[in-house]
């Protein structure tokens, strides 16, 4: 990082406020970290909100995306970074190679970019099995080769046994976004539609079942998948989309809950019109968890205006990767900055964002 005269020294600077931060858990009250922080809920939004973006001199928090869409001479580009820290490694559909390759080509794609180039690097733990670790390596390369980007540079480290519970993997990636496209939370309005690609919480529960030894009458796979062809046939039809957002972690709960709060419309979720599996259904209803805030690798959700909500769903419903492709609720005018859920009997529920998380350490 360049510096200037006028840059003040990390010495130098004034230490980071506790004073001002804001409810419900202020971070403040936590003298360490936890695994929620990492969540994707309340805490991941109140670390990044007031410790990183003040120190780091990043943008409005509410605004944020999935990846930086950047300007220079003759291109935009969408630019994106993720780690990975899995576990399982290996987990029914894929591993935690895989899943770094979708991961950040799906991040790019939220933005309207095509992907073209990944980053990727790799900390190994000493003593990590080396055909586990030539696996995740191959399901890396394979992963890419399918997805149509390079990998063009890369890292690795290796640390102590007892330090890196096996492998991290971090990859980096670069898209081209379309003159024109304009693709962010901040551009919901009323009376758009809300559609998703298919079924929600099959990664979360693929990974928990193979931690917990959950049997059921078929095998939970995870949805992992790279979902920009998806994204592009989306754009061709609904050229007026509004967002795009992956629902990684805090699952569709807290994407639904960002885009609300950026755009400062009110949500409203039919639930009885997201799509789950039974298998799905069943291990979350066992292990006390809502399909909502389960994590997802191979959906995507989409606001779109109501004009262009038919086309959206039929293109999305003609690719491989959105059969199972619905319209789930809408924008509206009112509890602004909030998502509301109707259930099947007609009443209405607030749903927030998860303190925490409810399944850690699944991506």
């Amino acid at each position: 990082m360049s510096t200037t005269a006028h840059d003040v020294s990390v010495s130098e600077a004034a230490a980071p406020s506790f004073e001002g931060w804001t409810c419900p858990m202020p971070l403040r009250d936590y003298p360490t970290i936890v695994l929620g922080h990492g969540g994707g809920g309340q805490l991941s939004a109140e670390l990044v909100e007031h410790l990183f973006l003040p120190a780091l001199g990043g943008a409005d928090a509410a605004a944020l995306a999935d990846s930086a869409v950047l300007t220079l001479p003759g291109a935009r580009i969408a630019y994106s970074t993720d780690s990975f820290v899995v576990r399982p490694l290996i987990f029914p559909g894929g591993s935690i190679g895989t899943l770094a390759v979708h991961g950040t080509v799906n991040d790019l794609a939220m933005s309207g970019a095509t992907p073209i180039a990944l980053s990727v690097g790799f900390i190994l733990e000493e003593g990590l099995p080396m055909a586990t670790l030539a696996r995740i390596v191959h399901d890396l390369g394979a992963a890419a080769r399918e997805a149509g980007v390079r990998i063009v540079t890369g890292d690795t480290k290796v640390v102590e046994r007892g330090h890196g519970d096996g492998i991290y993997i971090n990859t980096s990636g670069i898209g081209v976004v379309p003159p024109g496209r304009n693709i962010g939370p901040t551009r919901v309005s009323a009376g758009d539609v809300i559609l998703v690609s298919g079924t929600i919480g099959d990664h979360g529960m693929a990974i928990m079942s193979q931690r917990e030894g959950l049997e059921f009458e078929t095998t939970i796979q995870s949805d992992s998948a790279a979902l920009h062809t998806l994204v592009a046939a989306l754009l061709d039809a609904a050229p007026g989309t509004r967002s795009l957002r992956d629902p990684t972690r805090g699952g569709v709960a807290s994407s639904l809950n960002e885009i609300a709060r950026a755009s400062n419309v009110g949500l409203v979720v039919r639930e009885e019109s997201v799509p789950v599996r039974p298998a799905v259904r069943a291990a979350c209803e066992l292990l006390g968890l809502d399909p909502f805030f389960v994590a997802n690798e191979g959906k995507l959700l989409a606001i779109v205006p109501a004009a262009e909500a038919d086309a959206a769903l039929a293109a999305m419903r003609a690719h491989t990767l959105g059969r199972d492709a619905t319209i789930i609720g809408e924008a509206v005018d009112t509890h602004h900055g909030m998502l509301v859920g109707r259930t099947g009997i007609g009443a209405r529920r607030v749903i927030t964002m998860q303190i925490g998380e409810q399944l850690p350490r699944i991506c």
